[in-house]
């Protein structure tokens, strides 16, 4: 539930962002128009108008043709970017307070282990915040039964804390495919909507149907953007996953080493 709530946090807190972008913009563009107007009474509205657009930047571009692509389908394509971002950046937050140095990690519960026996490594563990952590808890927490019975317990909390840093990360491939194909559905139905204007007219007009096959691909435009910048996010955090996976085989090697170690002593 908590997890559910943050993420829902992080998704508000980027939609709010999208607004305040796009509120940034209608200032200069209200400018832009008084501009024009002034230009037009003084005659040399031609010059002052190749003066603005040349002044247009990536950014407002990209929000004009936005607008150009209509409120339906590109109202959802941006949905899928924002809660895709949500989720994201709630993984990224998550694996990165997960990220512990483990070779620190040992050599506390290797002197604890010296020092005080078992119990005294067991606090270092729950001192400790992450998932090598609570893999080293759990492995000492059997190491009193038996090696065999810590090495099982050290694989089994190991399969949890994977499936817990893997946890929604199926929600942003859902997001990167989805977003692309809803693209494509937008240039099919517009697609449609144009050839059903040249059945209407009787007459293959390029002007009649060029806005609405325009309006269409920008629609896969927008989608393959919000795949693209989804796509970035995703390869990271199954980087940032692979590694910690890693220090959690490496930690768990180290472990059963320390507790044969201990043991023969």
């Amino acid at each position: 539930m908590k997890k559910l709530v943050s993420i829902m946090a992080i998704a508000t807190l980027v939609f709010v962002g999208t607004l305040n972008a796009n509120a940034t913009t209608v200032q200069p563009m209200l400018s832009n128009a008084n501009t024009v107007t002034t230009a037009a009474t003084v005659s040399i509205i031609q010059d002052d108008g190749a003066d603005t657009e040349e002044s247009i930047g990536f950014h407002q571009e990209l929000k004009n043709r936005f607008v150009e692509g209509g409120p339906g389908f590109m109202g959802i394509v941006l949905l899928c970017l924002i809660l895709g971002l949500a989720f994201a950046i709630e993984r990224i937050i998550y694996l990165n307070l997960s990220t512990t140095n483990t070779q620190k990690l040992a050599d506390k519960v290797e002197d604890a282990l010296k020092s005080g026996g078992l119990e005294a490594a067991k606090e270092v563990c729950r001192n400790t915040k992450g998932p090598v952590a609570s893999i080293y808890y759990q492995g000492l927490e059997r190491a009193d039964e038996s090696l065999e019975a810590a090495e099982k317990s050290i694989i089994a909390y190991g399969g949890v804390q994977m499936g817990q840093l893997e946890e929604n990360v199926s929600w942003i491939s859902l997001f990167i495919a989805i977003a692309p194909m809803l693209g494509f559905m937008g240039t099919v139905i517009g697609m449609i909507d144009a050839f059903d204007k040249i059945q209407a007219a009787g007459d293959m007009n390029p002007s009649l149907v060029a806005g609405g096959i325009k309006i269409a691909l920008l629609t896969t435009v927008f989608g393959l953007i919000v795949a693209i910048i989804l796509q970035v996010f995703y390869n990271y955090i199954i980087a940032k996953i692979d590694s910690i996976v890693n220090s959690m085989e490496d930690a768990s090697i180290t472990l059963m080493d320390m507790l044969v170690e201990n043991k023969n002593k």
